[in-house]
């Protein structure tokens, strides 16, 4: 890490070579050095603009910051010696480098050019020394004299080197190896860590032996014998304070017995000493100080700490020493991802709402003091409409994003796990459920941003239904409703909804089920047993306690899946929500369930082939099931090894390999299988959208061929890939993969349109469901659901990935919602906003289709005439690969079907007509992630997991590339940089202030000659003509830098004129008293004086 005191800018160097620059909230920057080698120091010029990075690969680089994209002016390979620490002092152009051989080589900044002045290793050291001290881990120069330097080996040797002498001044001796060193500000003294947890504190002018040697966590013996060594302390910062005790803060030297404990900082001050823990590992620290100059009181008031996964701000200034509360979304995340949707252009008043619910979340205990990183400017952006991006978690918890600028800020985080009951330990939990980890985990969710309607489910087979609320309620019973699905193989000619599927609504108070309340731990899940051994139990108990639910979303109903006769139940796949009709439709691999959420009821539950119409030629006949059957995409082991090993197990969602597969083609299998590692078991818990998921469960043989683990160690998400794919591996049950409410024409002698429901499955079949409608009131107490299964409209290649409706204009017809209102607002506000608009189903004309369905597929696209029930417009979309991701979005005011492909084609097709507009190879398929969480959204803007912890977003909008200049954010600023320390009278008068030099006279040409050429090689770097296209490309960037550089220079020059009149008038004065005087002593004798 490095920060810039003055422009108050703080940059982090990453492990692939990336450099993230922070500034105030909101100005935030990512560069990304071409070699990708690590980035092991990074260096302010100080209110330059500038910085300097050292890599692993022993380049180093010269970044522009002065312009709104970072670039590198020049770059030094060094090709002979590997670069272990750089120091450039401040307001100085002559940057130290060290190296591993133990040697110091100076390069000038201005024209990144090495200096023939070297301090050798063997001058450094005493003659004497027969072994070579180490890599140079330190060099800095002393606070109050430029002309000495400080140069720390790893062996335990540091020097005070005369650089106009060049020898050795001082030479000082400790037996255990040197990690860090800081100065006093007084440069009188310095502090070294070492590798025993120990810190010397050394006296320049006495080598022989350290002033002070303390272990802060050493035991110490009463003896009076050494304190037991403890662990290296890595870094050691020593800040002083005018008026109080000064700073020591390190990281590291833990004692060896403090096993398992975290990472800690420790902050003495005076003779208290602070150990603040950590929850991940420390990489570096910074302690921010007031002032930029090294020989002035530091003042210091905030530590930043980058931690592996976090980055933690401490506040120096409070008893407590508390955090500030970080406006940066640096980790995404507390828990891994598992899905994420994104919606550009939503409803303008959807943002206030969240932020107002959210803000009443932040937690306690941080500082009340402003975030110290405050620098930069924000950008100048048109973009002008809302975008919300959110992420569901592994843990349950799902969070909404504010990404309208080019930063995220957290609106509102809702935890889907308290509707449950929490298994305290290992040994109380559930034998029911049927994944290990996570069983809160999100597996897909809808929203509807019209009328705010969530809902999620999980992969423990449960949805939840949330309404938004802007007042508090305490739940006393969380209502709940257990939905039994199975295929009923032997009547597959006679669909029967009703029967033994109907719903049970148990008091969540009571067992939901008699073998609910009897312990179950007989038998792991999903182990063979008899017949009946589970029957109706959930895989979760719900909370019976009351839920106090807090403004933001509030739980409407619970739908659990229930165990079948001995089988557990299949994860959801497929989610949709009308809530103009107040329905929800949710399926997997047995087939669906519409469960009215006002009601509390379930209204249709059929099995897949019960879609199919007696006479349909796409009907499939399920194959007979075998035991026991496994849940799609649960627990299923490795095919050609019965357990799981521990390294195969997928532990999180964003992380390992998956296999998003699953057509019939086989090229597609042997597509995939090219880049994966065969016979290891695939995660799909990073899916975020509900036909990707439901075309994961497809590939899945059937259970008969699949043997459970037996220690019920695998993961929900895991699930097999064997090696050799064979036909009978790809003839896997179908399952349902998208839905699409809307209004249109069952069938072709229909002139009106009806409420209807597009099943999309994983066999490439769409089919149409009519819903018809018998309401009982306003208030909806009896609305009863008639069904009739259509057929198959259209069959496509591979499964089904999204589906709408456009009218014969070619706009899109999106499904029917209400208006939000607030269910705990009065009954008189709640009828006002609840009356549902009335369906205005489109005029149809005799001999003129008035409604197209957009159909897309892992290989095609069809678009179909629904009146006439005819495919007008056909579009193959790709032959060697497959579609990940599709959907229909606007763009320039007309829609059109955006598409990601697994080949790392982004393409686009019109519509209706499906004719190709863009087609470009963005990112090839190298990360399952990507391929687990890309999604589109209107107006060119697109989104996915890069790593665990960050999101990219891209565009393929001409629009937002041509405003991204005046919509990126402006790191520098020009400000003032603060005077220096004052002298004080008799420092000025008796040299005791801190001396100069010129280095100019000591490394330049002139003096030190020219370094070897093969030493290093100069790379002059392109920054330069890209800050100029750059700032050209931004006229008001332009403007506002010439504005802000001549009111500079006028107060300047103001200044000047009033300090040049101050003098003026200073002489003048003097000039008078000085005559007063002579002419008052001017005849009198020295006797008379």
């Amino acid at each position: 890490m490095a920060f810039d005191p003055v422009q108050k800018i703080l940059a982090v160097g990453t492990q692939t070579g990336a450099l993230r620059l922070f500034g105030r909230a909101g100005v935030e920057c990512y560069c990304q050095h071409e070699s990708g080698a690590a980035v092991i120091q990074l260096q302010f010029l100080i209110n330059e603009g500038a910085l300097v990075s050292a890599l692993a690969d022993d380049s180093i680089h010269l970044w522009n910051l002065r312009q709104k994209i970072p670039a590198i002016l020049h770059s030094l390979k060094f090709n002979r010696e590997r670069i272990t620490y750089c120091h450039l002092p401040f307001q100085s152009k002559w940057l130290y480098i060290g190296s591993e051989r133990g040697n110091i080589h100076i390069v000038n900044v201005e024209s990144f050019t090495l200096s023939g002045y070297v301090i050798m290793w063997n001058k450094a050291i005493e003659l004497s020394t027969k072994t070579h001290p180490g890599p140079v881990v330190h060099i800095s120069d002393n606070p109050m004299d430029e002309g000495k330097l400080l140069i720390g080996f790893e062996c335990g040797v540091v020097v005070l080197w005369d650089l106009k002498s060049k020898k050795a001044d001082y030479r000082y001796n400790y037996d255990e190896a040197i990690h860090s060193v800081a100065w006093h500000h007084e440069g009188k003294q310095f502090v070294c860590s070492h590798s025993d947890g120990s810190l010397t504190t050394w006296n320049i002018r006495a080598p022989a032996k350290p002033a002070q040697i303390i272990t802060p966590h050493g035991k110490q013996p009463k003896d009076g014998k050494k304190p037991e060594p403890c662990k290296p302390i890595l870094k050691v910062e020593y800040k002083t304070t005018r008026a109080g005790d000064p700073f020591m803060v390190l990281s590291g030297g833990l004692s060896y017995d403090t096993v398992g404990r975290r990472a800690c900082l420790t902050v003495m001050h005076g003779k208290s000493t602070a150990v603040l823990e950590m929850d991940y590992p420390i990489v570096d620290f910074l302690t921010l100080c007031e002032t930029p100059y090294p020989n002035d009181f530091q003042e210091p008031y905030a530590v930043v700490v980058l931690l592996e996964k976090d980055l933690v701000v401490i506040d120096l200034g409070q008893i407590g020493y508390p955090i500030f509360e970080s406006p940066y979304p640096l980790s995404i995340h507390e828990s891994p991802v598992t899905c994420c949707e994104y919606f550009a252009d939503c409803p303008s008043e959807l943002i206030p709402a969240l932020y107002s619910v959210g803000s009443r979340q932040k937690r306690q205990g941080y500082s009340k003091k402003e975030w110290p990183i405050s620098g930069g400017n924000w950008g100048q952006g048109t973009q002008t409409y809302p975008e919300i991006i959110i992420t569901g978690h592994a843990d349950g918890s799902i969070k909404f994003w504010d990404a309208s600028a080019l930063m995220l800020q957290v609106l509102y985080k809702l935890k889907t796990a308290k509707v449950f009951e929490r298994a305290r330990g290992k040994e109380e939990k559930p034998s029911t459920d049927i994944v290990d980890e996570d069983p809160f985990a999100i597996q897909t969710l809808f929203w509807c941003p019209e009328s705010r309607m969530l809902c999620v489910a999980g992969v423990s087979a449960h949805v939840i239904i949330y309404r938004f609320s802007k007042q508090e309620v305490t739940t006393e019973v969380v209502q709940l409703l257990e939905v039994r699905m199975q295929c009923e193989f032997s009547e597959v000619d006679s669909p029967d909804p009703g029967g033994e599927q109907t719903p049970t609504l148990p008091t969540p108070a009571a067992p939901s089920s008699p073998q609910e309340a009897e312990p179950l731990n007989q038998l792991t899940a999903g182990v063979n047993s008899s017949e009946g051994a589970r029957d109706n139990i959930p895989c979760l108990q719900v909370r019976s306690s009351p839920l106090k639910q807090s403004p933001g979303y509030q739980v409407e109903l619970v739908v659990q899946l229930v165990w079948v006769s001995g089988e557990p139940p299949q994860q959801i796949t497929s989610l949709a929500v009308n809530s103009s009709l107040g329905l929800v439709v949710f399926g997997n691999s047995n087939g669906l369930a519409v469960v009215d959420y006002v009601q509390k009821t379930l209204l249709l539950n059929l099995g897949t082939s019960e879609l199919y119409s007696p006479s349909d030629p796409c009907q499939r006949q399920p194959r007979s099931p075998r035991k026991p059957r496994q849940p799609s995409g649960a627990g299923f082991c490795d095919s050609n090894d019965g357990s799981n090993n521990s390294e195969d197990r997928c532990k999180s969602p964003t992380s390992g390999s998956t296999s998003p597969c699953n057509s019939d083609d086989e090229r597609k299998q042997n597509f995939i299988e090219k880049g994966t590692v065969h016979n290891r078991c695939y995660e799909i818990r990073g899916i975020c959208f509900s036909f990707f998921t439901a075309k994961m469960s497809r590939k899945i043989s059937s259970s008969g061929e699949q043997k459970l683990d037996l220690d019920g160690k695998d993961n929900a998400f895991t699930r097999s890939r064997s090696s050799s794919v064979t036909s009978i591996d790809r003839e896997s049950r179908e399952a349902i993969s998208s839905f699409y409410f809307c209004e249109s024409f069952p069938r072709k002698s229909d002139s009106l349109a009806s409420p209807c429901l597009l099943v999309g499955t994983t066999q490439g079949s769409v089919m149409m469901v009519a819903l018809g409608l018998q309401p009982g009131g306003d208030q909806k107490p009896q609305q009863t659901l008639s069904f009739a299964s259509c057929g198959t409209l259209v069959q496509l290649k591979g499964g089904i990935l999204t589906m709408a409706l456009l009218d014969a204009a070619g706009t899109l017809l999106p499904p029917s919602c209400e208006a939000w209102y607030d269910p705990n607002a009065s009954d008189e506000e709640k009828e006002k906003v609840r009356r549902r608009r009335p369906a205005t189903p489109p005029s149809s004309q005799e001999g003129q289709d008035s409604q197209f369905a957009v159909l897309c597929s892992e290989k095609q696209a069809k678009v179909v005439a629904m009146t006439s029930q005819t495919i007008i417009y056909k579009h193959n979309i790709t032959e060697t690969s497959f579609v990940l991701r599709a959907d229909v979005v606007q763009m320039a005011g007309t829609y059109c079907i955006a598409c990601f492909c697994a080949n790392g084609h982004i393409m686009s097709l019109s519509l209706p007509s499906l004719r190709p507009l863009l087609d470009i190879n963005y990112l090839p398929l190298t990360d399952m992630r990507i391929a687990r969480t890309f999604c589109f959204s209107n107006l060119g803007q697109a989104l996915y997991l890069t790593s665990p912890t960050e999101i990219q977003r891209i565009t393929y909008s001409q629009e937002t590339c041509d405003n991204l200049q005046e919509m990126l954010s402006e790191l520098f600023t020009p400000v003032e940089t603060p005077e220096a320390p004052n002298r004080g009278f008799f420092k000025g008068l008796f040299g005791g202030g801190a001396q100069s030099l010129d280095r100019e006279d000591l490394f330049g040409e002139t003096a030190a000659g020219k370094a070897s050429r093969s030493l290093a090689q100069h790379i002059p770097g392109p920054g330069s003509m890209e800050g100029m296209k750059g700032a050209a490309s931004g006229v008001v960037g332009d403007l506002a830098r010439a504005r802000v550089a001549l009111d500079e220079r006028g107060q300047k020059l103001g200044e000047l004129e009033e300090r040049t009149a101050a003098m003026m008038a200073s002489a003048e004065s003097f000039s008078k008293h000085a005559h007063n005087m002579m002419v008052k002593y001017k005849d009198k004798k020295w006797y008379q004086l």
